[in-house]
């Protein structure tokens, strides 16, 4: 499975940004889906997850509420939805794939797309 992030770019704080994940090689429709970021200067950390149907989701603390994860499986793609975006949002965002049904707060993933960056700025 290959992937790419798409969506990322700069936006005021209060500001929203919709990220696309798109999947080619094979289709995603059995993996779970997982969008990370990376900040400068910082380790990379958990955003948000979905189940292969989308049927369930799960958030990191610092973003629930404000970030909607949603997947297209007839065109191969996810989305992460922002909202009321803040300055500490800023990072390079990426998403991963992952055939296995690990719990969605689970870091394990086998597949990762190359980032998009979002910039916050106040």
């Amino acid at each position: 499975v290959q992937l790419q992030a798409s969506g990322g770019g700069l936006v005021q704080a209060g500001g929203s940004l919709r990220l696309s994940c798109a999947a080619s090689g094979r289709t995603i429709s059995t993996y779970r889906m997982g969008w990370f970021r990376q900040a400068p200067g910082k380790e990379c950390e958990f955003v948000a997850a979905t189940t292969s149907t989308g049927s369930s989701t799960y958030y990191a603390a610092s973003v629930k509420g404000r970030f909607t994860i949603s997947r297209d499986n007839a065109n191969n793609t996810v989305y992460l939805q922002m909202n009321s975006l803040k300055p500490e949002d800023t990072a390079v965002y990426f998403c991963a794939a992952d055939p296995r049904a690990y719990t969605l707060g689970s870091s394990a993933y086998i597949h990762w797309g190359r980032g998009t960056l979002v910039t916050v700025s106040s």
